[in-house]
């Protein structure tokens, strides 16, 4: 494949406009995902250790009740649901990567806390109506989803929503979003992030102004001339945004807050929206 071939399909693409391959599912990255998500000094798969035991403390205290029942969407290695397991709640976690999965399980079993783990993509998930006190997503997930799987999504979790349960999400908010765009960057690895064996790895970003959209593509091209094309639609809001997507799905109460995280840069701090929705009391 030459080169001028890889630049023509980097060129922006159409909103929405698919990849050809994905992050999750793969099995040689989930393994690069785990790792990423146990080192608790960045802020990368998840949060670093003191951010996400803040992070807890601070949702625990807009739930009420000594032992919730509650879910953990895209959990990853369990990070979250091991610590709110600590405080005798029920917890259940979901996540699309098996790696994760099967690592969240093992930790389960070996501190002997009673966690449910579910390997499976939320957007697909089957669960009785009624049934959590707290349902959380956390770490700007819900602003990788399409318009049309955040809308399914809220439906779904505002279903399984006990009455006068809440809904906790976090989202990346829309100041400053040309900052947010990142350069144009080549990478040449024999064994990196993306492929066991050498790649070469072009990353760069798109702002789609109107909808508050920035595209994060990396196109990834290895040895035997198979392009790979990774694509995260990264949606920003302002609190006028949760709120037209929030009551279109029935919440009818919805709290923003700001002040969650302390560590400053474009992607936390004040630059995170945490939102509490709730689902209103029979």
């Amino acid at each position: 494949m030459k080169l001028d071939s890889i630049l023509s399909k980097s060129q922006k693409p159409a909103i929405y406009e698919k990849g050809t391959a994905v992050m999750w599912t793969d099995e040689y990255i989930s393994e690069q995902l785990l790792a990423v998500h146990l080192n608790a000094e960045i802020d990368l798969a998840s949060r670093k250790t003191n951010t996400i035991k803040q992070t807890v403390k601070w949702m625990l205290e807009q739930s009420t009740g000594k032992e919730l029942f509650i879910l953990d969407l895209g959990c990853g290695p369990g990070l979250y649901a091991e610590l709110l397991a600590e405080k005798d709640h029920k917890v259940t976690g979901v996540d699309f990567s098996k790696s994760s999965i099967e690592y969240a399980k093992k930790q389960a079993r070996e501190q002997q806390q009673n966690i449910t783990y579910i390997h499976s993509n939320y957007l697909d998930l089957k669960l009785n109506d009624n049934t959590f006190d707290l349902v959380i997503l956390v770490y700007t997930d819900f602003g990788v989803l399409l318009p049309e799987e955040q809308k399914k999504l809220l439906q779904f979790i505002y279903r399984v929503l006990k009455p006068g349960g809440i809904f906790i999400f976090d989202v990346l908010n829309d100041v400053s979003l040309e900052q947010k765009i990142t350069p144009k960057n080549w990478e040449l690895a024999t064994n990196g992030f993306w492929k066991p064996e050498p790649y070469l790895a072009l990353s760069e970003s798109f702002l789609y102004e109107k909808e508050k959209v920035i595209l994060y593509q990396h196109l990834v091209l290895d040895e035997k001339e198979q392009l790979d094309v990774y694509r995260f639609w990264t949606h920003f809001f302002s609190h006028a945004d949760l709120e037209k997507i929030l009551a279109e799905s029935g919440f009818e109460k919805y709290k923003f807050f700001e002040n969650v995280l302390f560590e400053e840069n474009l992607f936390s701090g004040k630059n995170v929206t945490f939102t509490v929705a709730g689902k209103e009391s029979i």
